[in-house]
């Protein structure tokens, strides 16, 4: 419970400093701070938004997850210049999300079946999630080609070096996250990742109504 407060706190702290950024940018006229700022601010909002809309429960540490990765990749990246000062950042993000969005993947294939771990072989399931997690990966690559062309960003950096970096960062981290849940399936394991997907089909049995397996609450 504990953990959970402190994840709390500083999601509320992430949210409270990109809204002050917001109107401070606003009020001394630096209009591309604050839609960097502001658009930091809607896009960590979503998950939750969509959360409640699908009557959905997500486990704080996600959230947090996702609030992190959106606040280091479009404030800390561009309104900060991480990317430029640091070289390893675009990399590590790219990284981050790739098992992140293979997980989510995982997790939504998964719910297909109900739950039912015997409905396809684990292998089967494992490559959904990898082209899942590939194909959000390039789509992102997409939303960074039309930023810098409609709002004269600079996220591709060196261009198609840069891009093909960043998809080979992709497709690693994909390839990690259909192995946590080849594992999950196979072996009731997968180390801590493994864990988290318990805790999410815990918290959404609905979802998962055919899975036997021993969830942690």
């Amino acid at each position: 419970m504990n953990a959970l407060r402190e994840h709390g706190r500083v999601m509320l702290g992430i949210w409270t400093a990109l809204l002050i950024g917001t109107l401070i940018a606003l009020a001394l006229g630096r209009w591309s701070m604050a839609f960097v700022s502001f658009s930091t601010l809607a896009l960590s909002l979503v998950p939750p938004v969509l959360a409640s809309r699908f009557e959905l429960k997500l486990p704080m540490p996600f959230l947090l997850a996702t609030t992190f990765f959106v606040f280091a990749s479009i404030f800390l990246g561009e309104a900060l210049d991480f990317y430029e000062r640091l070289w390893w950042w675009d990399l590590f993000l790219h990284g981050f999300s790739a098992v992140g969005f293979g997980l989510i993947g995982f997790l939504f294939v998964f719910m297909l079946f109900e739950g039912d771990r015997f409905a396809a072989p684990p292998s089967a399931v494992a490559l959904i999630t990898f082209c899942f997690a590939v194909t959000v990966g390039a789509t992102w690559e997409i939303f960074e080609y039309g930023m810098d062309n409609i709002f004269g960003l600079n996220m591709q950096k060196s261009g198609l070096d840069d891009t093909m970096g960043d998809l080979m960062i992709d497709a690693a981290g994909s390839l990690i996250a259909s192995f946590i849940g080849y594992l999950y399936l196979k072996r009731d394991s997968g180390g801590p990742l493994g864990q988290s997907l318990s805790h999410f089909i815990a918290l959404n049995r609905r979802l998962y109504q055919k899975s036997k397996n021993r969830l942690k609450r």
